[in-house]
C-alpha cells in the first residue's frame, strides 16, 4: 500500500524541502519507489532536485489545473532516482483559480489516484503557510512529517500546527495523522538545542522521531549542485542521517 506523506511546518526556514528531497533519495537507495510532489511555488525541491524551474513544459500547477495528469508532468531525478512533480512560479496562481471550483481542496488528492499504484512512497513538499496548497496536500496525505528546528519559538509553533492537523483531519481527512516530528538542524553543542530537544520529548514523547538531522556543511551545500546528499557526499553526517530516517519511516510505516 502506498504511503503519502505531507511535509509540512507553518515555520519557515525549518529543512522541510531539504528533508523532502534527502528523504526520497534515501528512500530510493532503500529500493523503494518514490515520487516527490513540489508544492511550494518557490520550487525549492524542483532545484534541488537538479531541474531548471524556468524549462518545465508541465507542473503541478498544470495538474491541479486539470490539463494534464501527473503521469504526463512527472520527471525522473538524476541522481536521485525519484519521480518528481515539479512547480514554478506558476503556481502561486492555482490558488485564485481553484478558489471557485467545486471540490477545490481534493484536487491533489484525485490526481494522485491515478498514479499511486506506481509508488512505495509518495512525499509532498507544502509551503510555509496554510494555504490552499496546503490543504490540498493535507487531504492527499495519510500522514505528516513535521520538521522543527531546535529554537525558542520550535513548541509554540508547533502546537499551533498539531491544531491545524486536527482540524483538517476532522473536516476533510478523518485518516491524517502525524508520522513523526523531525528535529532538524540540530547541534548538539549548543543547550538551547538540548532543552528544546528534550521539551518535545517530554511533551509528544513517541511522536518525535528517534532521528536527529544534524547541521552539516555538506547537506547545506548539496542543494546548489542540483543533488540530494547522498549523492553529493554520501558519507557526511547529513546524508547518514537522512539515511536513518528513511530507516525509521520504512519501521514506523509496515
Amino acid at each position: 500500500m502506498t504511503k503519502i506523506y505531507a511535509v509540512t511546518n507553518q515555520k519557515g526556514g525549518v529543512g522541510k524541502t531539504t528533508t523532502c528531497v534527502n528523504l526520497a533519495a534515501s528512500l530510493v537507495a532503500t529500493k523503494r519507489k518514490v515520487l516527490l510532489v513540489d508544492m511550494d511555488p518557490q520550487g525549492h525541491a524542483t532545484l534541488g532536485s537538479g531541474l531548471s524551474k524556468k524549462d518545465l513544459q508541465l507542473s503541478i500547477y498544470d495538474v491541479l489545473m486539470g490539463d494534464t495528469g501527473i503521469a504526463e508532468a512527472r520527471l525522473k531525478t538524476d541522481p536521485g532516482g525519484y519521480d518528481i512533480l515539479p512547480a514554478n512560479v506558476d503556481l502561486a496562481g492555482a490558488e485564485v483559480n481553484l478558489i471557485d471550483q467545486p471540490r477545490r481542496e481534493r484536487k491533489l488528492a484525485e490526481a494522485l489516484e491515478v498514479v499511486k499504484k506506481d509508488y512505495d512512497f509518495i512525499l509532498i513538499d507544502c509551503p510555509p503557510s496554510l494555504n490552499l496548497l496546503t490543504i490540498n496536500a493535507l487531504t492527499a496525505a495519510r500522514g505528516v512529517l513535521v520538521p522543527v528546528q531546535c529554537e525558542y519559538y520550535a513548541l509554540e509553533g508547533l502546537t499551533s500546527l498539531l491544531e491545524t492537523l486536527e482540524r483538517v483531519a476532522g473536516s476533510v481527512n478523518p485518516g491524517l495523522e502525524v508520522t513523526g516530528i523531525l528535529r532538524t538542524m540540530y547541534d548538539p553543542r549548543n543547550s538551547l538545542t538540548r532543552d528544546v530537544s528534550t521539551q518535545l520529548t517530554d511533551y509528544f514523547g513517541q511522536q518525535v522521531l528517534g532521528t536527529v538531522i544534524p547541521r552539516n556543511v555538506r547537506l547545506a551545500e548539496a542543494p546548489s549542485y542540483g543533488m540530494p546528499v547522498i549523492s553529493y557526499d554520501a558519507k557526511s553526517k547529513g546524508s547518514l542521517a537522512y539515511l536513518a530516517l528513511a530507516g525509521e519511516i520504512l519501521r514506523r510505516s509496515s
